[in-house]
């Protein structure tokens, strides 16, 4: 019975039985201090992004996520933010779907913005644009993120497939 018990631990521990995975990524609201929005142009896709990426497997956390890929695509090192919107997508022909993390993670001196260090492989060009800008460039899912989370700034937002359940 306890070699049962042992082979069960390693088969959920290494992911080698049918667990459902659901992938997760987090993002970053970076602002000036006249309240732009940094925007971000993916070279590997359509539209613009905020900063953010995909949580490793490896037992990242979504804060830790959230501040390793700012530094990774522009080079602003995160010291402080707050969770303001969790974004559950779901799952559709060639798109896994999962989680969404969007960090505020405040207002940067321009000292700090002016040494943006883009990641060549992965970003083509910033910008820092206002919130109203910013949104009618976003792609649609992390537009409606954003647009949540600026239009009511103290309140978590819980979203699902972009859209505030009720």
């Amino acid at each position: 019975m306890a070699v049962d018990a042992d082979l069960q631990a390693t088969e959920v521990s290494t992911g080698s039985i049918g667990i459902p995975r659901i992938p997760a990524s987090a993002g970053a609201l970076v602002f000036d201090r006249k309240g732009r929005l940094l925007i971000l142009k993916p070279t590997y896709k359509g539209g613009w992004t905020i900063p953010g990426g995909i949580i490793e497997a490896n037992g990242e956390t979504p804060w830790d996520a959230c501040r390793r890929e700012t530094r990774e695509e522009c080079g602003l090192e995160v010291r402080h933010g707050r969770l303001v919107c969790v974004d559950f997508l779901r799952p559709r022909p060639g798109r896994p779907g999962g989680m969404r993390f969007l960090f505020n993670c405040g207002t940067f001196r321009d000292s700090e913005l002016s040494g943006i260090v883009l990641q060549n492989e992965e970003i083509s060009t910033y910008q820092l644009a206002t919130v109203d800008k910013a949104l009618r460039r976003l792609s649609g899912p992390v537009r409606r993120r954003v647009a949540v989370a600026v239009k009511k700034p103290g309140k978590l937002q819980y979203l699902e497939d972009g859209r505030p359940v009720r």
